[in-house]
């Protein structure tokens, strides 16, 4: 299984409700909460503020593609 951190640990990494944290990326990419659907698709991404956060529980990622996502909704419409 792997290691799971807290909040204040994490560069860039998610949480399995649904947020993840971005800190490599612009300010409004940096804390955001996703919808998750069936087959584990992330969609609909909104800012939120760091004390939003699960304060327990992260997993570490080495980066995002922010490049994948269309922030217009376009896609995720598509992905929801």
């Amino acid at each position: 299984m792997e290691q799971t951190f807290k909040a204040t640990e994490i560069n860039v990494g998610f949480h399995p409700a649904g947020y993840r944290i971005d800190k490599t990326a612009s300010p409004m990419n940096r804390y955001t909460k996703w919808d998750i659907l069936s087959g584990n698709h992330w969609c609909n991404p909104k800012p939120v503020c760091f004390d939003s956060l699960p304060q327990q529980g992260w997993f570490a990622k080495d980066k995002f593609d922010w490049n994948e996502i269309d922030m217009t909704g376009e896609r995720n419409i598509r992905l929801c």
